[in-house]
């Protein structure tokens, strides 16, 4: 049975996208010159302008200068209901999605360079060729979606794929550690999982049925060319084109380059950095895609977005939680895409369809007779019109399942029943999801001194009496304190509520944490000129071990 909300808002979308575009061809207004009235359609009164009595001269100008223009009238409110429609349909669909749209934060040991490159143009880093810090470092920002009610959420492989510890954020700012369940380089999918219960989930389309020219909606957690975050932002577009391959995923591979698979959907719904992971949409609500990639000269939207089709990651995603790894379905044949000559050659209707070039070990379909040169162009009865197809519908199979396998060799349509092997898919190493205990895990990470007079005066506190407290002279990057923007400068006066007087006594109240423990520290700050004392409170958490 259907969703009626998916239903009422595929009839309200097209209805209202007809009306739209009629309004051009079927408005009743009529634009006229000269001595025509301008009308409104039937049904509307005519509104009445009240002025002050004229000059004949006044009306004579105002005569010749309706002749030379043509009239305006406003428009009836009947005309705005297509619009009206079309508006609801897509906040419908907002108020649909957005609730199982999340954020996925990484964090981990910082190296020269986080992620391959053409990744960065849509992961939103954070930092990049840095120092390594004592503390668990954020690596970057990218967006993920609930497809279970007990908390599975799909991403991107490249958004992860570094991380120690990852956080997850809900639309409605509850956060989560979350348990990396798997990873796939070869599709650039991963899969988590959150411990809560009871979640908004979304419901998987059918990639293959979309259209290009399609309505679609992107939701994610871009950033600006500032370095801002833009929390659950939703665009809309089309879908550009299918089956794009970029070669990104097959150079960022690995050992698997050989068994990745890029059959984007194109779109030019506005994605940027930090929607890596993000649903693709369609008018019922439904995924499509996971966003993946862009194409820029800038690192920002240029009109070039790409998703990996939800069919491909959800094939993955059933693998990781079943078996712990990817399994896939292979004919082990290396293949190209045919061109203008390969179609002559091969006596092919048309440039489609994949030609074998080689047969890997313990090939099934050279053992079931398939030949170098063949062009496979069907896969039980699915036509098969490029690479990335072929690849994605034997990936839907099981190693050890069947498949009718059409080829033409050389004009000639043949047909082999083949029994797909499993493909030699490296799995990566195990994500560690727990910070790596390194030194200064336990601290809150800055530096303190007590308050001699020599520091009272660098730090301006001179002119403010018997001040006490411990002043902070260092702070570590990306730990509680650095995060809090607790920086060199202030004098904390008190830690959770006990008075901080001097290093001993901060020593003292922090000795009584551990780790996981909130920490509230009251500080003060000089802020010449005005010789006023600036406080503020800053909120912590002991990091976990």
């Amino acid at each position: 049975m259907g969703d009626p909300l998916r239903s009422k808002l595929k009839v309200v979308l097209y209805t209202s996208l007809a009306l739209v575009l009629g309004l051009g061809l079927a408005s009743g207004f009529k634009s006229v010159r000269g001595g025509e009235a301008a009308t409104l359609p039937d049904g509307h009164a005519s509104a009445e302008l009240h002025a002050a009595p004229a000059t004949e001269a006044a009306t004579e100008a105002a005569t010749a200068a309706a002749d030379e223009s043509p009239a305006v009238t406003a428009p009836a409110p009947a005309d705005f209901q297509a619009l009206a429609d079309v508006s609801r349909a897509l906040v419908a669909i907002t108020e649909l999605v957005k609730p199982a749209v999340v954020s996925v934060v990484s964090h981990g040991t910082l190296t020269s360079r986080q992620l391959p490159h053409g990744f960065e143009d849509l992961f939103g880093q954070f930092q990049d060729q840095q120092p390594e810090s004592y503390f668990d470092a954020p690596l970057g920002r990218g967006s993920g979606f609930i497809v279970s009610k007990d908390g599975y959420i799909l991403t991107n492989n490249h958004v992860v794929r570094n991380a120690e510890r990852i956080e997850v954020e809900l639309s409605d700012g509850r956060l989560f550690q979350a348990e990396l369940v798997g990873r796939d380089p070869t599709t650039d999918i991963a899969l988590l999982k959150i411990d809560v219960q009871g979640l908004p989930s979304l419901v998987l389309g059918d990639p293959d049925a979309t259209e290009v020219g399609e309505f679609v909606m992107a939701i994610g957690n871009p950033g600006t060319e500032f370095g801002s975050e833009l929390p659950f932002t939703v665009t809309t577009g089309i879908v550009s084109a299918k089956g794009r391959s970029l070669a990104i995923i097959q150079r960022f591979a690995g050992e698997g380059a050989a068994y990745a698979i890029e059959d984007f959907i194109q779109t030019d719904a506005v994605i940027n950095p930090g929607n890596s992971g993000g649903p693709l949409v369609n008018y019922r609500g439904e995924v499509i895609g996971v966003n993946t990639a862009i194409q820029s000269a800038t690192g920002y939207y240029q009109g070039y977005g790409f998703a990996i089709p939800i069919t491909l990651a959800q094939d993955v995603m059933e693998d990781l939680i079943e078996f712990g790894r990817v399994r896939r379905a292979a004919l082990r044949v290396q293949i190209t895409a045919p061109d203008h000559n390969d179609v002559r050659a091969y006596g092919l209707p048309g440039p489609t369809g994949a030609i074998i070039q080689d047969f890997n070990d313990d090939s099934p379909a050279e053992k079931a007779g398939m030949q170098r040169g063949d062009v496979i162009v069907a896969v039980d009865g699915t036509l098969v019109q490029r690479v990335g197809q072929l690849q994605r519908t034997v990936a839907s199979y099981e190693p050890g399942e069947r498949a009718k396998i059409k080829v033409i060799r050389y004009g000639k349509e043949m047909t082999f029943d083949v029994k797909l092997a499993e493909a030699n898919v490296p799995q990566p190493a195990p994500a560690i999801t727990e910070v790596t205990p390194r030194q200064g895990n336990r601290l809150i990470g800055i530096q303190v001194l007590d308050l001699t007079p020599d520091l009272a005066r660098q730090a301006g506190f001179q002119d403010y009496g018997n001040v006490q407290g411990a002043l902070v002279t260092n702070t570590m990057r990306f730990g509680p304190a650095w995060n809090a923007e607790l920086i060199p400068g202030y004098l904390i006066q008190s830690v959770n509520g006990k008075p901080v007087t001097d290093v001993a006594s901060f020593d003292a109240a922090l000795g009584e944490l551990k780790p996981g423990d909130l920490i509230t520290i009251e500080a003060i700050r000089a802020t010449a000129p005005d010789g006023e004392l600036y406080h503020r409170i800053f909120n912590m958490a002991v990091p976990e071990e």
